[in-house]
Order: C-alpha cells, then sequence, then structure tokens
C-alpha cells in the first residue's frame, strides 16, 4: 500500500521511515517533507501542508491508503476533516477535536469536567485583570499562550517581574499573535515531567511507553522554552504505578470526555504529565505525536506501525508489542540563536557514515549538500543498553560538529541516571 504523511519536521521523518519498514508498505510520500528525508528513500512532495485541494488530489491520484497529519497547524486547520470528506482515510483528529491543544482553556475545561487533575488556573482576556491576578497570586506562576505557539508560548515565572514581564510580551506586545490574546494562568506545578502518548480511537486508548522531553534550550534546564531539545525512552525512574494512574486518570477520561463533547478524538493524544507529591497531574494536551518524542519513541515500538494504524481505522484491536530493554536517546541540534533569531544556509557536517538514526528538520539541499533551513535542524538518535552507552554514541559524534554554527544540550538522558 501507499501511504502518506503531511508535515515537513524530524517527527515526520521518524514517521515515514518507520512506516516504510513494513513488508505491506511500497511507497510513502511526505508533503512537504525536507530534502534529507530522501536519503531514507522517503518521496518528498512539493505541496504545502496548508494546500488542501492539491494534497486531497495527490492522494486520489496515487492511490493512498490513509494519511498521517503530524503537525497541529493542519490539524486546526481542518485538514482532517477535509480527508474524510473527500472519501479519503484520514489519521489524524478533526477541526473541532485539536482544539483539546489549540485552547488552553478548552484543554483545562475538559479537564475539570471529566475531573482530571491539573493545576489550578484562571485564563484571561483583558491584560489589567490578568495583571492584578500575578499580583495577587505571586510566584513562581506560570503563563500560558491560549492557543498554538510552536511548543514556546508558556513561561514559567520565578518572580513577579518575570511573570508580569512574559505577561506583557503576549498580551501587549504581541509576541504570539492572536494566540495570546486569552492567556492561561496557573499554579506552579513542582516535579519530574513526562511524556504520555497513545494511539486514540473515541474511547479507545493504546499507551506508548512514556519518553522525557527537555524543552530548556541549555543544560540544566535553563534557558528559553523551545520546540524541545532532545528526548529518551523508556523513562525507568518513573515508576509503572504512576504510569497506569495516568493512563487512568488523565487519557481514559479525556478520551471518554471528547466522545461526550460530540468531539470524538482519532488520532495520536499527547498528554504532558508532572509527578508531583499528590500523584500525576495533566501540564497540557496535544492533538498529534510530540517532537521530539517520536523520534525515540517510534524505535522502542517492535510492532508494525502502519498495521497498527491500519488497525485501528479499521475499528480493530491493535497488537502492540515494545522494546522491554535498554535506551533510546535523541539529541537536536539547532541554529545558534534558536529559539530567537538565528542564520540559515549553513553545510551541515556529513554522518551518513555512523550507525544510528539522523532525523532531518529544518533543512534544504544546495547542489548535492544539505544546509540549514530552520532552528531545529536535525536529531541524532541511538540506542544503547544503558543511558550513557547511548548517550556516548550520540556525544562523541556530536562532538564533531561545528558549535559556532550550532548548538546542542549535552545532558539528555542525564535524569535517567
Amino acid at each position: 500500500m501507499n501511504l502518506f504523511v503531511i508535515g515537513s519536521g524530524g517527527r515526520e521523518h521518524a514517521l515515514a521511515k518507520k512506516l516504510k519498514q513494513s513488508a505491506k508498505v511500497k511507497t510513502v510520500f511526505c508533503a512537504p517533507g525536507n530534502a534529507g528525508m530522501k536519503k531514507d528513500g522517503i518521496e518528498v512532495i512539493d505541496i504545502d501542508q496548508l494546500e488542501h485541494t492539491q494534497l486531497i488530489k495527490f492522494a486520489k491520484d496515487n492511490n493512498i491508503e490513509w494519511t498521517i497529519i503530524g503537525p497541529e497547524v493542519p490539524l486546526l486547520n481542518g485538514l482532517a476533516d477535509d480527508f474524510k470528506d473527500a472519501g479519503l482515510k484520514v489519521f489524524g483528529p478533526s477541526k473541532r477535536a485539536a482544539k483539546i491543544e489549540a485552547s488552553k482553556e478548552f484543554a483545562k475545561e475538559l479537564m475539570i469536567k471529566k475531573q482530571i487533575p491539573t493545576a489550578k488556573y484562571k485564563s484571561f482576556n483583558q491584560y489589567e485583570k490578568a495583571k492584578r491576578y500575578i499580583d495577587e497570586q505571586g510566584a513562581p506562576i506560570v503563563i500560558k499562550a491560549d492557543g498554538l505557539a510552536a511548543g514556546k508560548g508558556v513561561v514559567v515565572a520565578e518572580t513577579a517581574a518575570e511573570a508580569q514581564t512574559a505577561l506583557t510580551e503576549m498580551m501587549q506586545e504581541n509576541k504570539y499573535g492572536k494566540s495570546a490574546s486569552t492567556v492561561v494562568i496557573e499554579e506552579c506545578l513542582k516535579g519530574e515531567e513526562f511524556s504520555l502518548m497513545a494511539f486514540v480511537n473515541g474511547e479507545k486508548v493504546y499507551p506508548m511507553q512514556i519518553s522525557q522531553d527537555h524543552k530548556r534550550l541549555l543544560e540544566q534546564d535553563k534557558g528559553p522554552n523551545t520546540g524541545g531539545m532532545g528526548a529518551y525512552s523508556p523513562v525507568s525512574h518513573i515508576s509503572k504505578e504512576i504510569v497506569d494512574e495516568s493512563i487512568e486518570k488523565i487519557l481514559k477520561p479525556a478520551a471518554q470526555g471528547m466522545v461526550e463533547n460530540q468531539t470524538p478524538f482519532t488520532g495520536v493524544l499527547y498528554a504532558g504529565v508532572m509527578v508531583t507529591e499528590t500523584g500525576p497531574k495533566t501540564i497540557e494536551f496535544n492533538a498529534r505525536f510530540g517532537d521530539p518524542e517520536t523520534q525515540v519513541v517510534l524505535n522502542r515500538l517492535e510492532s508494525d506501525l502502519a498495521e497498527v494504524i491500519t488497525t485501528i481505522l479499521n475499528d480493530e484491536e491493535p497488537l502492540l508489542k515494545w522494546k522491554e530493554t535498554g535506551v533510546d536517546l535523541g539529541v537536536v541540534v539547532a541554529a545558534k540563536g534558536y529559539p530567537e533569531a538565528y542564520s540559515k544556509g549553513v553545510p551541515l557536517e556529513i554522518l551518513d557514515s555512523i550507525e544510528m538514526n539522523i532525523y532531518y528538520a529544518g533543512v534544504k539541499s544546495k547542489g548535492t549538500q544539505l544546509i540549514s533551513n530552520g532552528g531545529r535542524v536535525y536529531l541524532l538518535e541511538a540506542y544503547g543498553e544503558t543511558v550513557e552507552q547511548a548517550q556516548g554514541k550520540i556525544y562523541n559524534e556530536l562532538s564533531k560538529v561545528n558549535d559556532e554554527q550550532f548548538i546542542y544540550r549535552k545532558d539528555i538522558g542525564n535524569k535517567a541516571k
């Protein structure tokens, strides 16, 4: 069968590469994709992810069995709805269901209704009221843009001054545009965070192995929030009991609540979970595979991913088998200056000879050379029997990277030691 992946980043590269490993798959197309994907035999199609009509025509012309939508923006723009309306199978939530990620306020209301554990909060669409609330609550406190902000619209403010600065940037200086016309202000939860993703079809929830993302730019979780600087899976120091509790108290009620809201969810539901003194609490929901979590979690999956998704789309029970040993770890290499202003067009070192996975994101080709074309440029992923072994493989290779042009964290996975 022919399959279609929508998106252009490292997550989509990992998805397409995993799907291509299936004996049942003939060709994997990716639109718009990136030049680095071609190295793994993925057919890159030059159609923008927001060009719904062209994407639908391509799917029909190329006998696509089903399509998976990687990023959040086309989901919120109703691409899954349009594919279904055209009689095409698609793995991804509807525009209304994707609101669980697109609006922090919507997600919070769902959590309150279904008694899903989460931080106390209030939402505001007026700057002065939000400012007064911060003064009343004090710090530390969390300020979130209500809408999508590419993983960067969250500020954990350690002081009231930091909180007020974040609020001013969001609501008065329009740092995130309309995404921050409403803000959600939350109590600051303390604890360790992990990513819990699951295949979901209505009320049926099929969890994946957990992972841990590293959001901050710099070592020891310092610096600004980014879209993610690396991840590893599994997270062995977070107990099975905590994971099971999170599945029962967070993922399953969320899926049920979406059905009750008449916004049933089909696709990948991602819960960001904080392990607090009083148990796991929900930080956020995403309506798709995480990035960079996908790049490590899919390498834990021993089942045929194409078969798993086909089975779910047919309303049948999938067989999920996961690696039971070792760890998969990935480190993002980003352009210097990310997540703010950064340069493009920097030639990439040749990494093809190493026995690791390279998932490309912000790249394009210039002749036979790959050059940088985004903030997060690529992720290097390796398996090890231990965290130290996986780190050793990756950091030995990354020590050769030009550190005047690129930046990466040197402590991905250290919490698991």
